[in-house]
């Protein structure tokens, strides 16, 4: 079976990070001190939404790295720490995936074939959200994370990883 053409796999490559850049590879809602929490995570930004908490209400945005600062010393802070260990290998899969699309001839001539690299990054990537994700439900606020953007890294990276790159 055949997910898709050799000829256009470069571009899946590139469309598939880009497009992994804007889904939530984390969706939670929790409850606290008789308020909810509702958690929207990227691979760069978290944006929590709380509502009757009396202590923070309202949104606020954070990246991985103030995220890990705002939960330094909970038990929490490890599963910030792996999210951050995974925006980093997205950053790495984002940065060469615009290397690719500006400069697709030189990337193409590379030793190694970009869409496998594009896959192992976007693959690693799931890998590590997904510890992060195991971590948040172990460790953190009570509430079901729910991987939304993890499945979309490993099917992502698993597709570009099977493509047939034989022309």
């Amino acid at each position: 079976m055949v997910w898709v053409r050799s000829e256009y796999a470069g571009e899946l490559a590139v469309l598939s990070t880009w497009l992994s850049a804007f889904i939530p590879w984390n969706v939670m809602r929790s409850s606290v001190a008789g308020g909810s929490v509702l958690f929207v995570r990227f691979p760069f930004l978290q944006v929590r939404y709380t509502y009757g908490v009396p202590f923070a209400e309202g949104a606020l945005l954070l990246d991985p790295l103030s995220a890990i600062s705002f939960q330094a010393g909970n038990s929490i802070a490890v599963a910030y720490q792996a999210w951050a260990a995974g925006a980093g290998v997205f950053a790495v899969a984002f940065v060469f995936s615009l290397a690719y699309y500006a400069a697709e001839e030189r990337v193409e001539a590379l030793p190694v074939d970009p869409v496998r690299v594009v896959g192992t990054l976007l693959t690693l990537t799931g890998v590590v959200l997904a510890v992060a994700t195991y971590l948040l439900f172990t460790r953190g606020f009570p509430g079901v994370p729910i991987p939304v953007g993890v499945v979309f890294f490993l099917l992502f990276g698993g597709v570009l990883l099977t493509v047939d790159r034989t022309d």
